[in-house]
């Protein structure tokens, strides 16, 4: 899929801030240094579409991204790492759970996990929750260029023994330094359409 005119759509923190048109919406969850804003960057060969920063935590709000009008990219602020006070990780928190179970659009959910480790508890807290939501998902296993090529079958496979052994939900590699694994995904994403 070639996305041509890819472009930030709204910040939102409620319901009412959502977009209001009926497009399908690709949810990208993950910690908050997993390369969220940069997969979203690379996908639609973008350098700045979505905002990258070397600080974690910095994604606050929900940010919705149109497709050329065929989808939105959603990029959830992330867990783990930010240095948010307590009460404003309980408002976040509030605001992502609101929008997984009350958002009527959501199409695919795209769960990232950093290739090169196992899945913290924050991981497997949000794996568990996904997967209670019963909407489609599919694991990304990011910063593949972190390793070597050789060894990333082995790695998504070791992830994917951790989190699904029965296997029935998609892994797939990724790296927004190595371009290669960008096909794979949008094929995902067409089966939607």
């Amino acid at each position: 899929m070639i996305i041509k005119n890819p472009e930030f759509k709204i910040s939102a923190v409620s319901p009412r801030q959502y977009p209001d048109d009926e497009l399908p919406q690709i949810v990208l969850v993950g910690k908050s240094n997993v390369g969220k804003s940069s997969f979203i960057n690379t996908m639609v060969n973008r350098k700045k579409l979505a905002r990258t920063s070397s600080e974690p935590g910095k994604t606050r709000q929900i940010n919705f991204y149109n497709m050329d009008n065929k989808f939105y990219f959603v990029d959830l602020p992330g867990y783990g790492y930010s240095k948010m006070s307590k009460q404003e990780q309980v408002k976040v928190g509030n605001f992502i759970e609101e929008y997984l179970s009350k958002s009527k659009n959501i199409a695919l959910i795209v769960f990232l996990i950093d290739i090169r480790h196992f899945p913290t508890e924050n991981d497997k807290l949000m794996y568990r929750y996904i997967i209670d939501c019963k909407r489609p998902c599919i694991i990304i296993a990011n910063k593949a260029d972190k390793i070597a090529v050789t060894k990333v079958d082995s790695y998504v496979e070791n992830l994917q023994n951790e989190l699904k052994p029965l296997k029935d939900i998609t892994f797939l590699p990724y790296s927004s330094e190595r371009k290669i694994y960008s096909e794979n995904i949008w094929k995902e994403i067409e089966k939607l359409f």
